[in-house]
């Protein structure tokens, strides 16, 4: 089976032949039906907004072979936005199938979509999928009357349990090979050019037809679900999750470095590499990069596997799992008066908390905002103020032998910048914030098996496009040590690092790695000796408000202008030395008074 990619919109797959669009409203879990359907490991997410790219890959039906796309979702095929736009082109590049899926618990709306598909006669085959989240709400669905009505074979699916793919993929088999059309030229079938209001008429009526109430008990997930969008006990609630799921990041992780990682990396790794490359290498500049103070076996295998791997690892088992429940939606409803204050509307809190993972998929999430003003703020804030996993892994290393307030002040000094960022853009950029409107899916349980794939290639794609420039990081900073580079360079940025800063000259380092990956602003720090609590927490707070790293700096180019991306860097690097320099020069200024 070949592996599946996503790309930006392209022209190209809409020549490909064979294709089959996997389509549907947001959060009907159609990435569930893709993953299931081709075997192919791929990212799916359960709130809206997370297709903004298209997905393809293989699917085995019988002895033949097609191309499944999984289309983004969309409400209608009046294009509004630009995932409708891409649609309706999909819809108009001839494939030789649809695979419908439709959410039993929002049958209006989902019926409509399928509804105006069928004026495209295509082939389709729909899936009614959370069939027993319907029957627990109390709603039963006459499926054969449902098929009936649509003049299109229906299967009952629950995707998360992978139940009903077999005879779905038959049926879209049969389908194919008898060459009928959308509708299966039932009288039931709507007209073509079905206008919008007469598509919301028939949507109601055939819903209103095949359903039945029932008898149904409300699960405590269900239950849970739907008190979480009530602010009692829905605040305390969602603290709770925040709470436990730092707990979760930070504690795991600590005992992950500390009671594994480490010794794996002092007592084996790096004696195992400083054995054999002694043992044909002479002493030298070229021995010590390799395994001297910042030799490439030695804080390479530090760095990147006990200091930033395991708060990665932890961060994503935590983040998928609120992602793939539901959880973050209903964040989003919580805390809307709160964002509001901040010039930005709830929903965006889901985009910002994509950026404690990586800034780069948080810049390019930003798209589902419905505002270029906001789209503007919430990248601008995920620049400023939130740092990435490795970051966040770092600084929780670095302030370990210190106090746990140093940590806690950190988080509320990112805080605190976020608001006055976002407050001050919002007043000062043209434009207007619309009125939230998300996607609240029914709360549940993540399937295990989507749910692992997505964590391993979460894993994967971060091996490979965060641990290449920690590396690259690394060889520098031991070129620059061993060369005499370094020393060099402290003498002349002596005034700002040791004067304002009051950080001991070796942090030049940091400074020079942090052009490449944000948390290689923070890593250098930890192998100077002797620094204070003042020092680490002036460290950090110049390693949070640091320049982006050159990947947000492309995404910033790409997604705005190259105008945006300058000022967003110039921006934060004014405001790391200004912040940091002014909690130095306070902090000394009130212990001199006995104050502190």
């Amino acid at each position: 089976m070949s592996g599946c990619h996503e790309v930006n919109y392209d022209t190209k797959v809409f020549d490909k032949p064979n294709k089959i669009l996997l389509m549907g409203n947001p959060n009907v879990g159609k990435s569930v039906f893709f993953s299931n359907m081709t075997g192919i490991s791929v990212v799916s997410s359960n709130f809206a907004g997370t297709t903004v790219s298209y997905t393809e890959g293989k699917l085995k039906l019988a002895d033949e072979t097609y191309n499944l796309i999984d289309v983004p979702g969309t409400y209608s095929m009046e294009a509004t936005s630009e995932a409708e736009e891409v649609a309706v082109q999909f819809m108009n590049s001839k494939p030789v199938a649809i695979l419908c899926v439709l959410d039993a618990t929002n049958l209006e709306r989902n019926i409509k979509l399928g509804l105006e598909l069928q004026n495209y006669n295509v082939p389709i085959v729909y899936a009614l999928n959370m069939v027993d989240v319907a029957k627990r709400h109390g709603v039963d669905v006459n499926v054969n009357l449902l098929s009936k009505e649509l003049g299109a074979p229906v299967i009952a699916t629950v995707a998360v349990k992978g139940e009903g793919f077999d005879r779905l993929k038959e049926e879209l088999y049969k389908l194919i090979k008898g060459g009928h059309g959308a509708c299966n030229k039932c009288a039931s079938c709507p007209a073509s050019n079905r206008r919008e209001g007469d598509s919301w008429d028939r949507a109601r009526e055939i819903a209103k037809r095949v359903r039945k109430n029932v008898d149904g008990k409300l699960s405590f997930i269900d239950r849970l679900g739907n008190n979480m969008l009530k602010p009692w006990p829905g605040i305390p609630i969602a603290l709770f999750i925040i709470m436990i799921s730092l707990a979760a990041v930070v504690g795991g992780g600590e005992v992950l470095r500390e009671g594994l990682l480490l010794p794996l990396v002092n007592n084996i790794l790096v004696p195992f590499f400083k054995s054999i490359l002694q043992s044909f290498i002479p002493e030298g500049i070229l021995l010590n990069v390799l395994i001297g103070e910042y030799g490439i076996f030695v804080i390479g295998f530090e760095w990147i596997i006990a200091l930033i791997l395991p708060y990665v690892f932890l961060f994503y088992i935590v983040f998928s799992f609120l992602e793939d429940s539901g959880i973050l939606p209903r964040l989003s409803v919580l805390f809307d008066n709160i964002m509001r204050k901040m010039g930005i509307q709830g929903g965006s809190i889901i985009t910002i908390l994509m950026g404690y993972g990586c800034a780069v998929p948080a810049i390019i999430g930003s798209r589902v905002a419905t505002t270029k003003k906001e789209r503007l703020i919430v990248s601008t804030v995920v620049c400023f103020a939130v740092p990435c996993i490795s970051q966040t892994g770092a600084l929780i290393s670095l302030f370990a032998g210190f106090s746990p307030i140093l940590l806690v002040l950190m988080i509320l000094l990112s805080l605190a910048v976020m608001a006055i960022v976002s407050s001050v853009l919002s007043r000062r950029l043209k434009g207007t914030i619309d009125p939230m409107v998300i996607e609240i899916p029914n709360l549940l349980l993540p399937n295990g098996k989507a749910y692992g794939k997505k964590l391993m290639i979460r894993m994967k794609h971060f091996l490979v496009e965060a641990e290449v420039p920690m590396l690259i990081s690394i060889i520098i900073a031991a070129l620059l040590k061993e060369t005499g580079l370094l020393d060099s360079i402290a003498v002349y940025l002596e005034p700002i690092v040791s004067g304002w800063l009051g950080l001991p000259k070796e942090a030049v380092i940091a400074l020079i790695l942090g052009v490449v990956r944000r948390e290689m602003a923070v890593a250098p720090l930890l192998a100077i000796e002797g620094l204070t609590a003042l020092q680490a927490f002036v460290g950090g707070t110049v390693a949070l408000l640091y320049l982006p790293c050159l990947s947000v700096f492309g995404i910033l180019s790409k997604e705005f202008n190259a105008k945006v991306a300058v000022t967003i860097g110039v921006s934060t690097f004014i405001s790391a030395f200004l912040v940091a320099g002014l909690i130095n020069q306070m902090a000394h200024l009130f212990m001199s008074l006995g104050i502190a």
